[in-house]
């Protein structure tokens, strides 16, 4: 989203042109038909994933804008900086997790017809087991064991996050804020190809 806001599509027809793949995460979130239309120019770009805030109508208007392209539209349940008291100061009634919460947008999302979902590593087994081996699910929050979490609550390692169903990973600051990025790419790398 940082990247995006600073270069806009400029970057990603950059990027698209020397024909690696773009994960635009963006988490659209507004009324239906902005989104559908969002989500319409999105897919004319020619970007592989997009984000959506899993909410039924954002993601139903989304399943509609994307259309018969070949982008894969994600869900985003429930964001790694929420936890427990983070949802009863936001509004959920008293009890309400973000397992809880998760959960039910995942059953949303599949009724919609969403392509996959961003889930925290914590969840993506029990979003796996609910959405099956066809559903993408990307899952950050993630960091080597003992790096700093910074404002993520629901965090695991790679490994882990790759045992418990991910398809793909999102590891941000432990690299991009690093005095020594590759060393840290290189880690996560390493502790991946351990399994």
């Amino acid at each position: 989203m940082e990247l995006y806001a600073a270069e806009g599509t400029t970057i990603v027809r950059q990027v698209l042109g020397l024909g690696k793949k773009v994960f635009l995460d963006l988490k659209f979130h507004d009324i239906p038909e902005t989104v559908k239309r969002a989500v319409n120019r999105a897919a004319s770009l020619g970007v592989d994933l997009l984000t959506v805030h899993a909410y039924p109508q954002v993601m139903a208007a989304a399943v509609e804008g994307k259309g018969d392209s070949s982008m894969r539209v994600l869900g985003v349940t429930v964001l790694t900086s929420l936890g427990d008291s983070d949802l009863l100061e936001i509004g959920y009634p008293a009890g309400t997790s973000p397992a809880d919460l998760v959960r039910r947008r995942v059953q949303q999302g599949i009724s919609a017809g969403i392509d996959g979902f961003v889930c925290s590593p914590l969840e993506v087994q029990s979003v796996r087991a609910l959405s099956g081996p066809q559903k993408v699910l990307v899952t950050p929050g993630v960091r080597s064991a003992g790096k700093d979490t910074g404002d993520q609550k629901r965090v695991a390692t790679p490994a882990q996050a790759l045992i418990d169903g991910a398809s793909y990973l999102v590891v941000g600051r432990q690299i991009t804020r690093s005095q020594t990025p590759q060393t840290e790419a290189l880690a996560v790398l390493s502790e991946i190809n351990t399994l």
